[in-house]
């Protein structure tokens, strides 16, 4: 079992990942968030999110992994408490496919829409997965 199933931790992570959007703050350098509503998917206690490869948000995490999530609707009006936590970006096919295969069981025909879309476009190669692990004062 993994660490942090036996350290009692991931409900957060799950009532985020039932979520149909959550509001991802990354930092910029002086401090300031920068908020971006996405599609989340949880999987054994960690949410998964892809994005555009050179979105400013991947920069910003590349720097600083800090975030802080909350539920939010479609254009970001926030609907929930925020949890913080740290991304990283998924660089191993095995992670990845498994985070595409929980976005595609969440989102269903509106994930494989955006997979063919960015497949006829050339830009599936241009994606990044971020995996999130919440702290653990999001945890308690």
């Amino acid at each position: 079992m993994r660490e942090h199933r036996e350290q009692g931790l991931g409900e957060p992570a799950r009532r985020l990942g039932r979520c149909r959007y959550v509001s991802l703050a990354s930092f910029r350098r002086d401090g300031r968030a920068v908020e971006t509503p996405v599609w989340v998917a949880e999987h054994d206690g960690r949410l998964y999110v892809f994005t555009e490869a050179r979105a400013g948000k991947v920069k910003r995490l590349r720097r600083d992994p800090r975030l802080r999530l909350a539920p939010c609707n479609a254009w970001g009006a926030l609907r929930g408490d925020a949890c913080s936590g740290r991304a990283r970006i998924v660089d191993d096919a095995p992670t990845e496919a498994l985070a595409y295969r929980a976005l595609v069981d969440k989102y269903g025909w509106q994930m494989r829409l955006a997979n063919l879309g960015s497949r006829l476009t050339g830009r599936i190669d241009a994606r990044a997965v971020l995996e999130i692990t919440l702290d653990r004062a999001a945890q308690a």
